[in-house]
């Protein structure tokens, strides 16, 4: 892999205008870089001056296809003769500078969070960090500086088309069935996953779960190989004074945190101190309101049943919201979890998938829509003699059936607690 690439040596075809393709676009005007063209499917006013006439001829001509990483080349199978020739925004990062540290997330469940704890913990000791990729930001609207830290959350989408992401430090925190709509199989997406390590050199850093080692080792990456223990963590976790933090939602998230503090000479005291001050992103596991016996848990990020796993196992006296568009081949397993929900209600437009999976196991209601639901449930608590009731939502399907997005689905859940405990509880 170069250092450093001459992006005016190259040409360029920046395949979707999403964010980060605008983020491309605004990157090669800034560096002064003429010889690129734009496609996309939809957004055809986008950059007009530099709309392809031809694709088919520009797709054969260009030295990189800069693709969105939306796109899978199952459906766009026009693409698939020029793989070889696709690269993502990331990848420029690492093609044109070099005097940064990156620290590279990936997993089916917590990247976004342990990107926001290694973030925070890096600020509070002084790092020059910055942070990234899927989690918001394009990667090339940061302002990078000399010596800076990127913190960079890559999906399996991202890694699947990357060809030169290098990162110091790799976390690869968990693998679970999930995206088999967009890679095609289960080996597909593993695949894409273990890219992150691919191009790592001998002094660069791997830390995996413990899990998935034997995979790791099974493909004689270069980088060494360090695996985080949760019990390292758990001996210190007491001593971090943060409600966020209690719950075991986070421990496998932190366990790799900590790990990694250890690698950057962050010492215990300053480990624990950053961490006091640590606010959770919202739609994950968000405790966002108590009132009288009920607490309301927005964990509208959790899109498969693995990541709403944990939030089932981490309460008792239960109402569960479930439901909206599910993710291809889940199963909702409920051995060892269903003692602890009171109740589950059905929302959304695919009711009869998930009635198929819990009937005769866990009680349940069909509310259809998030207003009513909450409705009956805070209805149920009040006939309820419970101490403490939990109302959580935790769909374990993504939300497209009834929303733009999971978080829509997350604040609209937030307002209308927020109305009904006020009137009701």
């Amino acid at each position: 892999m170069p250092h450093v690439l001459n992006l005016k040596e190259r040409t360029f075809l920046v395949y979707g205008l999403g964010l980060s393709g605008q983020s491309v676009v605004k990157f090669f005007k800034k560096k002064n870089i003429k010889n690129y063209k734009v496609w996309d499917d939809k957004r055809t006013k986008l950059f007009k001056g530099k709309r392809t006439k031809n694709l088919e001829e520009t797709l054969n001509n260009v030295d990189y296809i800069i693709l969105s990483p939306g796109i899978s080349l199952y459906k766009k199978k026009n693409l698939v003769k020029f793989k070889k020739k696709i690269i993502i925004d990331i990848d420029l990062l690492y093609l044109t500078n070099k005097n940064f540290k990156s620290i590279v997330v990936t997993g089916t469940n917590g990247k976004s969070t342990t990107c926001k704890l290694i973030s925070h913990l890096l600020k509070k000791n002084k790092f020059n960090v910055l942070l990234g990729g899927n989690i918001g930001t394009p990667i090339l609207d940061l302002k990078l500086k000399k010596n800076s830290f990127v913190v960079i959350e890559v999906s399996s989408f991202q890694l699947s088309h990357s060809k030169f992401i290098s990162p110091d430090y790799a976390l690869l925190i968990n693998i679970t069935n999930d995206h088999l709509d967009w890679h095609n199989t289960m080996r597909e997406y593993i695949k894409s996953k273990l890219k992150i390590f691919m191009y790592q050199k001998k002094n660069q850093i791997a830390l995996v779960n413990n899990n998935l080692i034997k995979i790791f080792k099974n493909k004689n990456f270069a980088s060494k190989l360090i695996i985080p223990q949760n019990k390292n963590y758990k001996r210190i976790k007491h001593k971090i004074k943060n409600h966020y933090l209690e719950s075991n939602i986070n421990d496998e998230n932190m366990s790799f945190v900590y790990t990694l503090s250890k690698l950057l000479s962050i010492n215990e005291k300053n480990f624990i101190k950053a961490f006091n001050s640590f606010v959770g992103l919202p739609h994950r596991y968000e405790i966002f309101l108590r009132k009288k016996n009920v607490i309301f848990i927005n964990d509208s990020k959790a899109t498969s049943f693995v990541s709403t796993k944990y939030a089932l196992l981490n309460s008792k006296n239960i109402y569960w919201i479930l439901g909206g568009l599910p993710k291809k081949n889940d199963k909702i397993i409920l051995s060892g979890i269903k003692k602890n929900i009171i109740k589950c209600y059905l929302v959304g437009k695919n009711i009869k998938f998930f009635q198929r999976q819990i009937q005769n196991k866990i009680n349940f209601s069909i509310t259809n829509d998030l207003n009513k639901t909450l409705i009956k449930i805070i209805k149920d608590v009040k006939l309820s003699n419970l101490k403490k009731n939990i109302i959580l939502l935790s769909p374990a399907a993504a939300s497209y059936d009834q929303f733009m997005n999971f978080e829509q689905r997350g604040e609209e859940f937030k307002k209308l607690s927020k109305l009904y405990a006020r009137k009701f509880l």
